[in-house]
């Protein structure tokens, strides 16, 4: 809470059980003390205030926002007051009103260092950056403190980053940014750091990077201090920009003087050299060769200097990795170039087994080697791998007829080896019984090494972990490239037992995630995901993989959970974001307000985060239109609108981490950029298809109110002309996306099982369900036709729209033919498990509420019509006049969705009771020996079993409902 000021202040002392209830969240007595504390001094405003944010969270808004707009008009400036009314504006999510706040704070009270503060601070929220450097600089006149002063700079910096005009920031903002700084400078004003941090981003926007050399290396420089080699970085970055190679490569070398492990530098130095070579550079006939000091400039002289570190490095007490691999990065460039150099370093095979005797038993060896494998030979893999087996220390055991290290370091050589042996390919040109004989031998090599992890803490990772996940890797390949769903069971069940011995092991977790996912079974995840226990930017980065999953796999309780953490991370990045500017202009990390300010933008164009909400209002209006709340409250409440497409489609983020599973694939096999490339245009895609689709069912509320018969000027004065026109225009749109997803489709791309995970667009397709939805849409423009016309003079508008319905009414019947057949069946003492037709049942519910909107539009439409000939019969008392044929048809195809829907609920049931009947504890895995104990074939097994079931139940209930509603209809 606000800080509560002097104890002497007697009004300090009132409010502090206000304050202190609020703090315990006992919400309800902080109300009942603000208003016993009102009768006694009714012109207490901070007492408003605190009663306001008591109302606020308790869910009274209005209230609340009443009470502080009472204070506001009064001005106020007491300390308490204003920080109370910050902490509710800020609660409301309101702090454009903070700035008005403070504004006549300012005015009454012109001299207050501390109000002026805090006004610019509330600008730095909303991002006035015009604004705040105003009052940087009415600040300063007050207080003439140089922080004050920069802070103004850097309004300026900010108001050149926003400017839409590239021009105008380069020609007005950033100049008059460095003018202001060159003022300090020649008063010899600068004091601390981060004001020469200041300067040199200024310089380095302007595109002046000898001025900004100048200013790092000159006097100015010496206070770069905070960070460790920030001069130098600083240097090195302007050379860069510069080109001035010798300087960038006397520097690196110097560099790796002081530290010979600094692998940036290593990067820098080979660059330059080359860079040297292509240019031809010779150093001048007298002097330094440069202001750096000396350079090198020929591949001998780098070839000599590497060595040296290597010799340097070798009398050295301490291991260093880095000259080694210098050593290896030298070769590549070497062999990139085309020099006939690179013998001198030796033979890269061999280079590569002594850095294996030397570093092997460090769990960094096998990420070191990978980058250089592509240096060894295809036909020398082989050979290279018993090299490396024969320095590993092992010893047979009797029992096992296994050769197995005898301690922790000869467990990490021999897992080097082993991931090593994944990685160059020896493990995928096996046949099936090889893999299995490979799985069997890396499962007790795992569980043999449980033996050096007795003493791990529940948090720490067992050593022998890697053995498990090589061997889950190899099962799926076998899963994947032979169509063996045995070998994902016995994966998932090696994974479940892994997990007991290493519950904090993210890896384990992540592929039971995967595994359960494509099983069909989403119950087991929601768990195994919370235990990740994702923080901050993981929400987006590794979000997708729970968020593809939950709704089409039935589980609509758990999708809004996962959807409601998600968007609860993106909707606080906002407010989280503008916190993280204020303390770094309260404390000078200048630098850091553009990486915020970048971060956030990020975020708001995630492409996770547009996927989530619009899934999510989706699944909102699926779970309660028409069944708690009718469809135009749901629409209301989510604020939307068919005209409105709030997704920021140019500047749509990828943020997935698409490498968050280790993998010890071939380049081949891995995940590349093609594939991240595909994945993308597929994400939008089905994003846009989905997007389009709420829009389209959001435009349905604003045509179902009553429009008279052929009268267009009054339709369109009602401005309903312009909705159907509307609703025509996103359905035109939808058939041109929905092309595009079908050509996409067409072109069966497979990802990795380890990359991109597959959106739900082919299943859409192939369901039946795509045709359905546009054909539903279809039919409103056919009745909104029939309404605007009447019924006198649109025999062949009802004829279409009876053809509509009936069409419509097949289709459906074919969507759910794709619904049949068993989801969990027993074959060959194995189960075997199609998730197909749990997605096709929750596509199914989906396309039925679609259509049960569309109805629903359709009888608010025809009702009228139908009340009004009733009344004609009975004023005319005619017996055998003839209801137009639109009624009957519309009838006939009500009441074929409601016997569709019952029958789908029969189906529903029978798949229930078949699921209830599996005896699954008969089961076993084809090789007991993969696992120890037969208790997580069964966990495993019953995990699946339960999830169907539970999505089954989740659906059937879904259903039932829309079948009420669809009972409720009047026509």
């Amino acid at each position: 809470m606000a800080t509560r000021g002097h104890v002497q202040d007697p009004n300090d002392r009132r409010l502090r059980p206000i304050y202190d209830y609020l703090d315990n969240g006992n919400n309800k007595m902080a109300i009942q003390q603000a208003d016993k504390l009102l009768k006694k001094h009714k012109d207490l405003h901070c007492a408003k205030v605190l009663k306001a944010i008591g109302l606020q969270r308790t869910g009274k808004q209005d209230d609340a926002f009443a009470l502080a707009r009472e204070v506001a008009a009064l001005e106020p400036t007491d300390d308490n007051s204003l920080q109370a009314l910050t902490i509710l504006y800020r609660e409301m999510h309101r702090p454009e009103l903070v700035t008005k706040l403070y504004e006549a704070a300012v005015k009454k009270v012109p001299n207050s260092e501390e109000y002026h503060s805090h006004l610019f601070m509330a600008y730095a929220r909303v991002g006035e950056y015009k604004k705040m450097q105003q009052a940087g600089m009415a600040l300063y006149k007050i207080v003439p403190k140089n922080p004050y002063y920069f802070w103004s700079v850097m309004s300026l910096i900010m108001q050149s980053i926003s400017a839409q005009d590239e021009n105008l920031s380069k020609t007005m903002f950033l100049p008059l940014a460095e003018r202001m700084v060159e003022k300090m400078v020649k008063e010899d004003k600068i004091e601390a750091e981060a004001e020469v941090e200041l300067y040199y981003m200024i310089l380095e926007r302007l595109g002046k990077y000898q001025e900004a050399l100048d200013v790092i290396r000159g006097k100015l420089g010496e206070k770069l201090t905070s960070e460790l080699q920030s001069r130098e970085n600083k240097c090195m970055a302007m050379y860069k920009k510069l080109s001035r190679w010798p300087e960038c490569n006397a520097l690196s070398r110097r560099l790796l003087l002081k530290n010979s492990d600094d692998w940036q530098f290593y990067l820098t130095y080979f660059d330059s050299v080359f860079q040297l070579i292509h240019e031809a550079w010779s150093p001048p006939a007298e002097g330094e060769h440069s202001l750096e000091g000396e350079v090198h400039y020929s591949a001998e002289e780098a070839i000599k200097f590497i060595e040296e570190r290597i010799l340097e490095e070798s009398k050295s007490s301490r291991h260093l990795r880095g000259p080694y691999l210098a050593k290896l990065e030298l070769i590549r460039r070497l062999r990139h170039q085309g020099y006939n150099d690179e013998h001198k370093l030796g033979d890269p095979e061999e280079l590569m087994f002594q850095y294996f005797k030397r570093f092997g038993d460090k769990p960094c060896c096998f990420t070191d080697l990978k980058v250089f494998v592509d240096l060894l030979p295809a036909s020398q893999c082989t050979k290279f791998i018993n090299q490396l087996l024969g320095e590993v220390p092992l010893s047979t055991s009797t029992e096992e007829k296994l050769a197995l290290p005898v301690d922790i370091k000869g467990l990490q050589q021999h897992l080097c080896v082993v991931q090593l042996m994944r990685l160059l390919g020896l493990y995928h040109s096996m046949d099936k019984e090889q893999k299995l004989r490979a799985v069997r031998e890396l499962m007790l090599r795992y569980q043999h090494g449980l033996e050096f992890g007795k003493s791990c803490l529940k948090t720490e990772l067992q050593c022998s972990d890697y053995y498990c996940l090589l061997a889950v890797h190899m099962l799926l390949d076998m899963w994947l490239e032979a169509g063996e769903e045995r070998a994902a069971w016995q994966a998932l069940t090696l994974l479940e037992e892994g997990l007991t011995h290493s519950p904090s092991n993210a890896q384990f977790k992540l592929l039971l995630v995967r595994i359960y996912c494509l099983l069909g079974a989403f119950e087991p995840v929601v768990d195994l995901y919370s235990s990740l226990d994702a923080k901050h930017i993981q929400h987006d980065t590794i979000g997708y993989l729970l968020t593809r999953y939950a709704e089409p796999l039935g589980q609509y309780a758990a999708a809004s959970q996962s959807c409601n953490f998600a968007l609860r991370f993106f909707h606080s990045n906002q407010k989280d974001t503008s916190e993280y500017i204020i303390q770094a202009y309260k404390y000078g990390a200048f630098e850091k307000i553009p990486e915020f300010i970048a971060f956030r933008n990020r975020l708001n164009n995630s492409l996770h985060f547009a996927q989530v909400r619009t899934e999510r209002m989706l699944l909102d209006l699926m779970l309660e239109a028409n069944i708690s709340t009718s469809l135009e409250e749901s629409v209301k409440s989510m604020s939307l609108s068919p005209e409105e497409d709030d997704i920021p489609w140019k500047d749509l983020r990828d943020n997935r981490d698409l490498h968050v599973f280790f993998t010890w694939d071939p380049k081949e096999r891995d995940i590349s950029d093609e594939h991240k490339k595909l994945s993308l245009e597929e994400e939008t895609l089905w994003l846009r298809i989905r997007s389009l689709t709420l829009r389209l069912v959001s435009g349905l509320p604003t045509l179902s109110h009553p429009v008279e018969p052929k009268n267009s000027d009054k339709t369109t004065e009602n401005g309903v002309s312009s909705r159907i026109d509307t609703i025509r225009s996103l359905l035109q749109q939808l058939e041109g996306v929905l092309d595009a997803g079908k050509r996409f489709v067409e072109r069966k791309v497979q990802y990795p099982f380890l990359g991109p995970v597959p959106t739900r667009m082919a299943g859409f397709f192939s369901s039946g369900c795509c045709q359905c939805q546009t054909s539903s849409f279809y039919l409103v423009s056919d009745i909104y036709e029939l309404d605007t016309n009447g019924l006198e003079d649109t025999a062949e508008i009802q004829e279409r729209i009876g053809n509509s319905c009936d069409s419509l009414l097949e289709q459906l019947r074919e969507v759910f033919s794709q619904c049949k057949g068993d989801m969990l069946e027993v074959q060959d003492g194995g189960l075997k498990t199609h998730p197909r037709i749990l997605e096709n049942l929750v596509f199914f519910v989906e396309t039925i509420s679609i259509v049960l909107w569309v109805t629903s539009y359709c009888d608010n439409v025809l009702q009228p019509y139908k009340l009004n000939l009733q009344k004609r019969k009975k004023k005319k008392k005619e017996t055998n006049t003839l209801m137009p044929p639109i009624f009957s048809s519309f009838q006939h195809y009500v009441a074929g969705l409601q016997l569709l829907i019952s029958s789908v609920l029969e189906h529903i049931k029978g798949l229930e009771t078949l699921l209830a009947a599996l005896k699954l504890e008969e089961l076993s895995l084809e090789d007991p020996a993969l696992s120890q104990e037969e208790k997580f074939t069964k966990t495993v097994h019953g995990k699946v079993q339960s999830s169907y079931q539970h999505s089954l139940q989740e659906i059937g209930e879904l259903l039932k409902k829309r079948l009420e509603t669809m009972k409720k209809l009047k026509v």
